[in-house]
């Protein structure tokens, strides 16, 4: 049997497959659903709902309200959510000591989340800033972050939300060893069962501000010695790649179950990097800058927000990440249900 030559078989017109909504659908490489949202929300020692300047549409949330977030997640089918604390300023020190506090916000968060919606998993930050006067993610001394005396603290930190019924802790102190520090005392006291998500690629990065507005961080770099001026001393340069890699390896190594890759989006060839390199779960964090960006540009009508929403989690999906951490989770899980 004689083949005709190539030019003689009918062109190849891959619009074919982008004609209709129908067949868009049915060739999809890449599908969003609310299972691949963790809600992060902020939670504070008050009353009701106070508005984030920075973040239109998100408010730091009482803990009624968090129980009822659970609830909502629930009902949107959101499988978890991550809490983290707006501690008042004058309750701040230098050595962060709120946050072994077993009594404090965090605490009651969980347990009141977990009362109202008990098949929701909750993940707790394991870091200081949110409790520091100077706002770093470790003890200070002359100038320097100690490492292994916030890793002792940090150690603390988790134990407290662990036992208070936190399914995930997410220590994003990017403090060597923590992971395994933490690894072993949860052995220790019998929790074995409390899973850890480590930032194990955590950059120094220009998109946390509205973060920092969102808990009320302490000031860096406010001149004084005991208050260096970022924290690229122990987050990552934003030009590195394989450390990243190292980062995660280490990690790993050390008993975390599942990593992240924060931020998300100026990240996404990090995620992809690290998906590709190791057979865990791995998380992106579509960080409080993302967040403000979107809604800045949505609502000066720069940006269709509700298209833009589901372009940048599905970019994620894309990259490999298994799912994303992220303040549009409540709102995304609408529309994908819509």
């Amino acid at each position: 049997m004689t083949r005709a030559p190539l030019a003689a078989y009918p062109a190849l017109r891959l619009r074919r497959l982008r004609q209709a909504d129908w067949v868009r659908r049915m060739v999809r490489e890449t599908v969003l659903t609310p299972s691949d949202l963790i809600w992060s929300m902020v939670v504070h020692e008050g009353e009701g709902q106070v508005p984030v300047a920075s973040m239109p549409g998100v408010s730091r949330m009482s803990v009624k309200d968090c129980a009822a977030a659970a609830k909502q997640a629930r009902a949107l089918g959101i499988p978890a959510i991550a809490i983290f604390p707006h501690i008042d300023g004058s309750k701040k020190d230098a050595r962060g000591s709120l946050a072994q506090d077993a009594d404090g916000v965090i605490p009651r968060a969980i347990a009141a989340m977990k009362d109202a919606a008990p098949e929701i998993g909750i993940m707790c930050d394991v870091a200081l800033d949110p409790f520091t006067d100077h706002g770093h993610d470790g003890l200070i001394e002359n100038g320097r972050i100690l490492n292994d005396a916030t890793v002792e603290t940090l150690v603390t930190q988790g134990l407290i939300q662990a036992k208070a019924g936190c399914d995930i802790l997410a220590p994003s102190d990017m403090m060597d060893g923590r992971c395994g520090a933490l690894r072993q005392a949860l052995e220790a006291e019998g929790l074995t069962d409390v899973m850890i998500m480590s930032y194990a690629a955590k950059y120094a990065s220009a998109f946390y501000g509205p973060y920092r507005d969102a808990i009320g961080s302490g000031k860096l770099g406010t001149g004084s010695v005991e208050n260096p001026g970022d924290k690229k001393t122990y987050q990552m340069d934003s030009a590195n790649s394989e450390e990243a890699l190292r980062e995660v390896a280490l990690d790993i190594s050390e008993g975390a179950d599942m990593v992240m890759v924060k931020p998300g989006l100026p990240y996404l060839d990090i995620v992809r990097r690290v998906v590709d390199a190791f057979a865990v779960p791995t998380f992106a964090f579509q960080v409080s800058g993302e967040y403000a960006m979107l809604m800045a540009a949505a609502q000066n009508g720069w940006l269709d927000e509700e298209r833009a929403i589901l372009e940048t989690l599905g970019a994620f999906k894309r990259a490999g990440a298994a799912g994303v951490i992220t303040y549009f989770a409540p709102r995304a899980a609408r529309l994908l249900g819509a």
